[in-house]
């Protein structure tokens, strides 16, 4: 049941989100159009299957282009794993991101993420457990032109949260 309560959720937003911006695309105001030229659409979508092992990720993004040296932006997360007859888990939530580019070749960037953790374990110890990880990384990565390649550091991480390490490898990419 809570699987299907949070699709709707999702798709509601999703269908309200492409609702707002295909209202904003028919705006002729030249103010509207200069602001949608500055925005650019990126995210993640994920996949993995094995022997009764299932994982689907869903993170949208979005980031507002200043100008060529930063940008700033939101971001959704929508994750669900499960491994059969062990656990099940969902982690849903939101990030603010910061992207400076001092050089041409070069992408800094400081995001804040909050995530919401639910699983339920039903081997080798049956439980339940949820709550909320947050997340501040300061990354560094190679820049060209859509596309950014580099690493995160968790300045929050501690042993009991998400991820089990504070460093984590990324892809950007926006279009």
């Amino acid at each position: 049941m809570r699987k299907l309560i949070f699709f709707k959720r999702v798709s509601i937003f999703l269908l309200l989100f492409m609702g707002l911006n295909l209202s904003f695309a028919q705006d002729n105001s030249a103010a509207s159009s200069d602001f949608w030229k500055k925005v650019r659409f990126g995210g993640a979508i994920g996949m993995n299957f094995g022997s009764n092992y299932t994982e689907v990720t869903l993170a949208p993004s979005a980031i507002y282009d200043f100008n060529r040296y930063f940008s700033f932006g939101v971001g959704l997360r929508g994750s669900y794993a499960q491994e059969k007859n062990y656990y099940e888990s969902w982690i849903y939530g939101g990030s603010l991101i910061a992207l400076s580019n001092p050089i041409d070749f070069l992408q800094l960037s400081v995001e804040l993420e909050q995530l919401r953790y639910n699983v339920t374990n039903e081997y080798p110890i049956s439980y339940e457990d949820n709550f909320w990880n947050t997340g501040l990384y300061l990354g560094a990565g190679y820049f060209s032109g859509n596309v950014t390649v580099g690493i995160r550091y968790n300045v929050l991480y501690n042993s009991d949260e998400i991820y089990a390490e504070p460093w984590l490898p990324f892809v950007r990419v926006y279009f």
